[in-house]
């Protein structure tokens, strides 16, 4: 299949770290004292298990939780000093899709589309989540899979440097997963960044790792007592 995949090139100061992050979930300390740092055409693979900090993470990296202690910078600036700068150079799929179903699949990638800076590719899109032939179809209609499929059709649709991806291959097939890792292999190619949390294992070249439950302190609550 020939890749319409937007090129995304960084230039060599776009290293993406994280310094001294502590995240607290009601009264609990989810991980503490963490730090990670990526530069341009790296994979950092987030792993763990369930509970210890993988979504938490991923979250405070996107801006849309803020870390209780510590800092996420970008390009050597604090991304809370220009979140709206930050956000348009960043893909975010969680665990949920954001499909609105009231919608065809076309209009939900259009949707996206009109939200983001730059060129928009939705053809191209489509064809890479291999939802061409489903592009007027009602997302109510979808399966699961399709469903999944769709959400990270939005990395496909738009550009962005550093792609954040919530245990992506949830609920997909062989094929689709095949898909997804073959579109991280092509965004660090071009210089991408991608963070992805995992529960299964997973193997890029030259991937970095954290292991969650290395800084996990959930039998502890924010006051310092055990649970």
């Amino acid at each position: 299949m020939t890749s319409r995949h937007l090129s995304v090139i960084p230039n060599s100061m776009d290293q993406f770290t994280g310094t001294g992050l502590t995240c607290v979930r009601g009264d609990h300390v989810v991980f503490t004292e963490l730090d990670f740092a990526v530069d341009p055409g790296d994979v950092l693979v987030l792993s763990g298990p369930n509970g210890s900090g993988k979504t938490s993470l991923l979250r405070v990296m996107a801006g849309i939780a803020k870390p209780a202690a510590g800092k996420i910078s970008w390009r050597g600036q604090n991304v809370a000093d220009e979140p709206e700068k930050f956000f348009a150079n960043i893909h975010y799929v969680g665990h949920r899709n954001a499909v609105k179903m009231a919608l065809t699949v076309r209009e939900n990638l259009t949707f996206h589309c009109a939200l983001r800076p730059g060129v928009c590719d939705i053809d191209g899109a489509l064809e890479e989540a291999g939802l061409s032939r489903l592009a007027n179809l009602p997302a109510r209609m979808l399966s699961v899979g399709q469903a999944r499929r769709l959400a990270l059709a939005r990395i496909h649709a738009s550009p962005a440097a550093i792609w954040l991806l919530d245990e992506p291959t949830a609920t997909l097939d062989g094929l689709s997963v095949e898909r997804i890792n073959g579109a991280i292999v092509r965004h660090r190619s071009q210089g991408g960044i991608v963070i992805t949390s995992t529960n299964l294992p997973v193997t890029f070249k030259n991937q970095k790792e954290i292991d969650l439950a290395g800084f996990s302190e959930t039998d502890h609550t924010v006051w310092g007592d055990l649970v």
